[in-house]
């Protein structure tokens, strides 16, 4: 069976997006362990980048999507690619990007709340 280009488009699209967030819970998670050294940090967002850059790009539409692909490359750009990067490094910055991933999780669900248009609805749900 042969697939059409939307098909593809879209199954590259959802692996590409996937790939993100695969990405951004493993920052989370290293911030947040304080066993993670600086040097493991490096090698595993390094390992992370290197097969979200093997994906096929694709248009990102929402302004979450787009700011955790710019947060990822400049995270990766400021330590990966520092070699004075260490773990007095990592650990100053720590909690600065744990805050920032908070920031752009706050992004991602603010969508998720209901739209204005249905506020009247709800405040008037208990007038009898």
């Amino acid at each position: 069976m042969a697939y059409t280009q939307k098909q593809m488009d879209k199954f590259n699209r959802q692996k590409y997006i996937t790939e993100l967030e695969k990405i951004s819970k493993n920052i989370f998670r290293m911030l947040r362990d304080d066993n993670v050294s600086s040097k493991d940090f490096v090698l595993k967002l390094a390992q992370l980048k290197k097969r979200f850059d093997e994906r096929v790009e694709v248009q990102l539409d929402s302004e979450y999507h787009q700011q955790l692909k710019a947060y990822i490359i400049r995270l990766h750009r400021v330590t990966c690619l520092d070699e004075m990067f260490c773990d007095k490094n990592f650990d100053d910055i720590r909690d600065a990007e744990m805050s920032n991933l908070n920031r752009l999780q706050k992004l991602k669900n603010g969508a998720s709340y209901k739209k204005d248009k249905h506020k009247s609805k709800r405040q008037n749900e208990d007038w009898g």
